[in-house]
């Protein structure tokens, strides 16, 4: 039996596991973890195979998952190599800020895929960046942007653009402004749980209809926020306050780390 095998059973792993079971996919998959007792709820949840050993699941992998935090592909690659089974030429790396040149140069001989899924895919709706080592086949582009399309969008692009998709595409920019946004209602006199469906409602339902009205950014914004009235002077506030310089250097920050993750 030939499997999807991933090296990592952390929340990543968990989030696709669960999404691809969640579009109907029944593909055989294999999770290694160095701490096997965390994959017991993923088995029940999404009816994985916990691989016993290293070597048994290089041995049964038609493709394999590198999800591991950044600091541990090297490791973890240099462990695949000394077990003594071959890699399977399709290997497709999730850590974030690791570099084609530098996993071409821990495993020469595999195909290299980066990719970056969004946790989100654990309900369908993710969103992954993919970028192609050259030596990746039509075949074997196709094999990885089908496994990624289950589970949500897919775009290709230029490695050089993988940092700052990163930085810009994380789930966490949505929560962390829920949160932000919901805390500030409170301080001017809204309950908890009302600031919260307030919250959730200006970013997740607004931004919806955005992207099904199939209008421009502008013209969302003329339409929400009328000259003279609340929006426009509490928008105005914001950009005042500096919230454009906020997030520009909640960017740069994030590009620097994976920066950082590239060298280690």
């Amino acid at each position: 039996m030939k499997a999807t095998v991933f090296i990592g059973g952390g929340r990543i792993t968990s989030a696709l596991a669960a999404g691809l079971r969640l579009s109907g996919d029944k593909r055989a998959i294999v999770v290694y973890d160095r701490n096997p007792e965390k994959l017991r709820a993923m088995r029940r949840e999404s009816r994985i195979e916990i691989a016993r050993d290293l070597a048994s699941t290089l041995f049964v992998a038609n493709m394999l998952m590198i999800a591991v935090r950044p600091a541990s592909v090297a490791e973890v690659l240099r462990e695949t190599a000394s077990c003594g089974v071959p890699m399977p030429s399709l290997c497709v790396s999730l850590a974030a800020g690791v570099p084609l040149r530098k996993l071409r140069r821990l495993a020469s001989s595999a195909h290299w895929v980066r990719a970056m899924p969004s946790p989100v895919c654990r309900v369908g709706r993710g969103l992954t960046a993919l970028s192609f080592d050259p030596r990746v086949t039509k075949g074997e582009r196709r094999r990885v942007g089908e496994f990624f399309a289950r589970v949500g969008t897919v775009l290709e692009l230029p490695e050089r653009q993988f940092d700052a998709f990163t930085a810009a595409y994380s789930s966490s920019h949505g929560y962390h402004a829920v949160a932000t946004l919901a805390k500030a209602a409170q301080a001017v006199g809204l309950d908890r749980a009302t600031s919260l469906i307030a919250a959730a409602h200006a970013l997740s339902d607004g931004i919806l209809y955005w992207r099904e009205s199939g209008n421009t950014l502008s013209a969302m914004l003329h339409e929400a926020a009328t000259p003279g009235g609340i929006a426009a002077a509490t928008m105005s506030a914001m950009d005042a306050s500096g919230y454009a310089r906020v997030v520009k250097n909640g960017i740069q920050a994030g590009v620097k780390q994976a920066r950082l993750n590239a060298r280690g």
